[in-house]
């Protein structure tokens, strides 16, 4: 893997192809990405490269008391909600301040720098890549829609238990619920990659890449897109 980049889930819209064919795709800002911080072998024991996605804006606005005022000044132009540690990580490498961190794993980082831009035309249209994202928080679910269960027959005295989980095998021996057993529970919310999507577009100048299909996540929601592993 020699590419990768941070982006924001924007939403889903169509393209035509060369032949007038409708192409489903997914418009995603990615980038531009600072990178932050270089990993070596000799200093970490792997490569890697650090990049940073998203402004944090700054305090401008000074209080209304003498007090206030003077706390107010010393603190003008300080990024918000960024810890101490982080504050440091960043001026250490000589870079802004970012919203987002994520470390990327490339087999040579010897051309990458720490204060490079990386934008969306590191890639390419026909680039196979994989998306990682948060899926869609879906709550507390049942069996049927967490794992596809079939329900159980609604005639003959079955009850109100149609879509119930059934029987979970346990038995007297061996007495308890094997772990990874399908059950009702929390559907959603958790780390999900889909592998092997086609990127069809790429606007450079407004930061913008269209990939074929759908992935995970809601829009607005953090995606990462790095060079395919199976392509």
């Amino acid at each position: 893997m020699q590419k990768g980049i941070i982006g924001r889930k924007v939403g889903m819209t169509q393209i035509f192809d060369a032949k007038g064919n409708v192409v489903p795709v997914t418009v995603v800002e990615a980038g531009p990405c600072v990178i932050t911080q270089k990993k070596t072998v000799e200093n970490d024991g792997y490569n890697a490269v650090q990049m940073g996605f998203g402004d944090i804006k700054l305090k401008t606005q000074n209080g209304t008391g003498k007090g206030e005022r003077k706390r107010s000044e010393k603190f003008q132009n300080k990024p918000v909600n960024v810890t101490m540690p982080l504050l440091g990580h960043f001026a250490k490498n000589d870079v802004a301040p970012k919203k987002t961190l994520r470390e990327f794993r490339f087999a040579d980082i010897s051309a990458m720098n720490v204060g490079d831009v990386i934008k969306a035309d590191v890639f390419a249209v026909g680039d196979k890549v994989d998306v990682t994202g948060t899926s869609k928080g879906k709550g507390y679910a049942g069996v049927i829609k967490r794992w596809n269960h079939h329900r159980l027959k609604e005639t003959h005295g079955t009850g109100p238990v149609a879509r119930h989980g059934g029987s979970l095998g346990p038995i007297s021996d061996p007495s308890r619920v094997f772990k990874g057993r399908k059950m009702a529970g929390h559907l959603g919310a958790e780390r999900v990659t889909v592998q092997n999507l086609t990127v069809a577009k790429i606007d450079a100048e407004n930061n913008l890449i269209a990939i074929r299909g759908a992935i995970p996540g809601p829009n607005k929601g953090l995606v990462i897109i790095a060079e395919s592993v199976k392509a």
